[in-house]
């Protein structure tokens, strides 16, 4: 009977030792799993929100602008139809760029144009040929120098990217230089014209569609 209390005892202490240990390390236990479950949830908002652009700062990939809404969209002058065909081919299924083509075929550069390789075209719009006097537009349209000196001006012999737009100075062609400034989908050309519709892709060239002719200087 002696000896069967004692081992009583003796469990029952060794109970009582070991059971506030049990317990802070239970305790501990949830702390931790407590925390590591919140740290990345928190870790990665962070991350995301210390990675992620304001949209003003970002860049365009595709074709922009509000007068990419009237490109067509099937055929030769859509977005796709235009990537397979050469610029002057292209610009020829574009309707809003009809008095551009035919002043191109007035100083015989379609081949040109075509011919060229990785090279910008600022493409005026026929709005923008609107706002010249149509006596000062049929005299340009029918002197084929002067006619090649203003078109010429409109190209740059790179790819321009928006991001390159952003404070750009390039020369054309024409030898001539042109100015850009602009962010996000918004960019000006010699401070004067605006990108109406930019970064469409054709076979060799990228075309930014602008509101007003650009005049060598």
């Amino acid at each position: 009977m002696t000896t069967s209390r004692i081992r009583r005892t003796a469990v029952a202490v060794a109970a009582a030792a070991v059971l506030p240990f049990s317990l802070a390390a239970c305790s501990d236990s949830g702390k931790d799993e407590a925390s590591g479950a919140g740290a990345p949830a928190s870790s990665s908002a962070a991350a995301e929100n210390s990675s992620a652009p304001a949209d003003s700062e970002m860049t365009p990939d595709g074709p922009f602008g509000p007068a990419c809404a009237g490109v067509p969209k099937e055929g030769a002058g859509s977005f796709d139809g235009m990537a397979k065909d050469p610029v002057a081919t292209a610009a020829s299924n574009n309707p809003a760029l009809s008095t551009l083509v035919t002043a191109v075929k007035k100083a015989g550069l379609v081949d040109t144009l075509n011919n060229a390789q990785n090279i910008t075209v600022f493409a005026p719009t026929n709005d923008a040929f609107a706002k010249i006097p149509k006596a000062d537009l049929d005299k340009v349209l029918a002197d084929k120098d002067m006619l090649t000196k203003v078109l010429t001006y409109h190209v740059v012999g790179e790819k321009l990217t928006p991001k390159q737009l952003e404070n750009g100075s390039f020369e054309t062609l024409q030898k001539g230089m042109i100015t850009t400034k602009g962010s996000g989908e918004e960019y000006t050309v010699n401070d004067s014209s605006k990108v109406v519709c930019g970064n469409v892709p054709t076979a060799n060239a990228t075309v930014y569609i602008v509101d007003t002719v650009l005049m060598p200087k």
